[in-house]
């Protein structure tokens, strides 16, 4: 009987000290690639998040494994809040990922040299700086001699995607044919 209630005692205690997520925060479940991750809620519904105002190098780019292997570092397994909630074309919400230290997980890509400024949907003025100094420094993609921006590398492989290939064509070897050979003329007559 002691040993039921001890047992009950240290489940009560074990239970008051597990605080479920609050509502604004979430936990990063998995790492799709550099820019996308998904999210577990307070109510355990899977979201993905397409950071806001970046982009990273594709998996088939240089530096996009890098990338989405820095983004797992920064904030895999952790406790993050999103500041804003549009939603994309595919469903996802669209938004900055705050760490669970203050910092934006979005700021970190692009400064540490593991993203672009999307400047077509970007509207962080400070991401241009952040870019920049990356640039500058030669951190990450920008170690690269001509680095290719995401958007033109999605854009060129579907091009070459649409483009059936060409079939090589064969040239028939023709024949010569003499009329000799073709009407059985004996080779005296010439």
């Amino acid at each position: 009987m002691k040993k039921l209630r001890l047992l009950l005692i240290f489940l009560i205690i074990a239970l008051a000290g597990c605080n479920p997520l609050p509502e604004d925060t979430y936990k990063v479940v998995k790492i799709k690639d550099g820019d996308t991750i998904e999210l577990l809620s307070h109510d355990l519904q899977n979201i993905t998040v397409r950071l806001a105002g970046i982009d990273c190098p594709e998996k088939a780019q240089a530096f996009g494994t890098a990338a989405r292997q820095y983004t797992a570092q920064l904030c895999f397994g952790q406790n993050v809040t999103l500041d804003g909630s549009d939603k994309d074309r595919y469903g996802r919400t669209v938004a900055y990922v705050i760490l669970a230290d203050g910092r934006n997980l979005n700021h970190e890509l692009v400064k540490n040299g593991y993203a672009w400024e999307y400047k077509t949907y970007s509207k962080d003025p400070e991401l241009a700086g952040f870019e920049q100094y990356a640039r500058q420094n030669r951190l990450g993609l920008w170690q690269d001699e001509n680095p290719v921006e995401p958007w033109n590398f999605r854009r060129n492989k579907t091009k070459n995607k649409n483009k059936k290939p060409r079939k090589k064509r064969r040239h028939k070897q023709e024949e010569t044919v003499s009329l000799v050979s073709l009407y059985n003329i004996p080779d005296e007559v010439f």
